[in-house]
């Protein structure tokens, strides 16, 4: 995920002249309470216009843009990592109150174009992207992987649909390749960033998000191997690879070195894989484990301008991460956060003439009126005001109810 963010940065960088402090006259709005009806609106907004500006419709495949105004050096489609966060947004609209029903059909429509990325063989795997006849291919990131498999999980709950279930499975032994048990390495263990001998780093994303995929797999199927793969590999990340309370070093480099950088979605990933345990097992101790990284964590991204920072599509993540554990272990702290960085990149980030977020380079950060907006980050805001629509529904908003990460 983060090699998008970078070639992103490097490219934005070179074509809109770094406009870091223009913000649009929205950015005065003050803050107010925001209803479930108008975090709906909003969502259906920016979805309307991810499908207007970065959608390329049937004929194309179902396919959507990496940005628009497409950049020298785009691909003719987007990447799989937007693909799959546009199609985390279908499903969270379809999840709308009252007017979910709306969009059914698309998320099933996306959950189709994510098979286009699919190639089989002897190292089968979701590629960063599409393969012959469609493209060039890609390398199999396992992060990507680990993410598909979570929306099909998010769909199958959604539908009761079986398909979804059985693709969700199936990328369990793809990301169980990833695991690196190499006992001269330091801390063994851990999942490879992708899928190439070039790799030289295990990733906390990668393997937080596969043990969050095994985890809930474990609750869906009562399968034991899914457990004990959830266990294992929560376990590494939270050993080798925690700073502090909620906070997740990047990677562990083959040669013993550490990436400290510090992501929201690494964050949230150990919050939601905590949940699944959790509700799994029914262990206390998991539970336990979310809360000190959610209250810890909150309290280190909320400080400043963190949050505005991070790449929305990494707060995302986290958002949703929260809420999840917010149904179990409910704490107004969190939908408070949630809300502040929503209206807040709602008056900040957002162009009024076409409904497009437009971010800095890295994804996050100030609004800047050169960039090009992104499917990435559009498809970011449409999942942050849709799960927010949810939230603050009165019926919704109560000890046990469950929305989906």
């Amino acid at each position: 995920m983060l090699r998008s963010l970078l070639r992103h940065a490097t490219v934005t960088a070179v074509c809109s002249g770094l406009l870091w402090t223009a913000v649009p006259a929205q950015a005065q709005t003050a803050p107010h309470t925001i209803q479930s009806a108008q975090w709906a609106d909003r969502a259906t907004e920016a979805y309307r216009a991810l499908q207007a500006d970065l959608y390329q419709g049937p004929d194309a495949h179902g396919l959507y843009l990496e940005r628009t105004p497409r950049q020298s050096g785009d691909p003719e489609h987007s990447y799989l990592w937007p693909m799959r966060e546009a199609t985390a947004a279908a499903v969270d609209m379809q999840r709308l109150p009252n007017t979910g029903r709306d969009y059914r059909q698309d998320a099933a429509a996306r959950f189709g174009t994510v098979e286009l990325y699919f190639a089989a063989g002897d190292r089968p795997g979701y590629q960063s992207y599409l393969p012959a006849p469609l493209g060039t291919g890609g390398d199999a990131y396992y992060d990507d992987n680990a993410v598909v498999g979570l929306s099909e999980l998010d769909q199958y709950e959604a539908t009761r649909d079986e398909t979804y279930l059985r693709r969700a499975e199936q990328i369990v032994p793809v990301v169980t390749r990833a695991w690196d048990d190499d006992g001269a390495k330091t801390c063994p263990g851990g999942m490879d960033w992708f899928d190439s001998p070039r790799n030289s780093i295990r990733a906390t994303n990668v393997t937080s998000l596969s043990a969050q995929l095994a985890a809930r797999l474990y609750a869906d199927t009562h399968d034991r191997g899914y457990l004990d793969a959830a266990e294992k590999w929560y376990g590494w990340v939270h050993a080798c690879m925690r700073q502090a309370p909620g906070l997740y070093v990047n990677d562990r480099g083959d040669d013993g070195s550490t990436d400290p950088t510090l992501w929201t979605y690494n964050s949230g990933s150990m919050i939601g894989a905590a949940v699944a345990l959790y509700r799994g097992t029914g262990n206390a101790d998991y539970l336990n484990k979310a809360v000190e990284d959610a209250r810890a964590s909150l309290a280190y991204w909320t400080q400043d301008s963190r949050l505005h920072d991070q790449p929305a599509i990494f707060n995302a993540f986290y958002f949703k991460d929260l809420l999840t554990l917010d149904a179990v272990r409910p704490d107004p702290a969190y939908l408070r956060a949630v809300s502040a960085y929503a209206d807040s990149t709602y008056a900040t980030n957002r162009d009024a003439a076409t409904g497009l977020f437009r971010f800095q380079p890295s994804g996050g950060g100030d609004y800047d009126p050169a960039a090009p907006a992104e499917t990435l980050e559009q498809s970011a805001m449409v999942q942050i005001f849709a799960v927010l629509a949810r939230a603050t529904r009165d019926d919704d908003h109560q000890p046990g109810h469950r929305p989906h990460s």
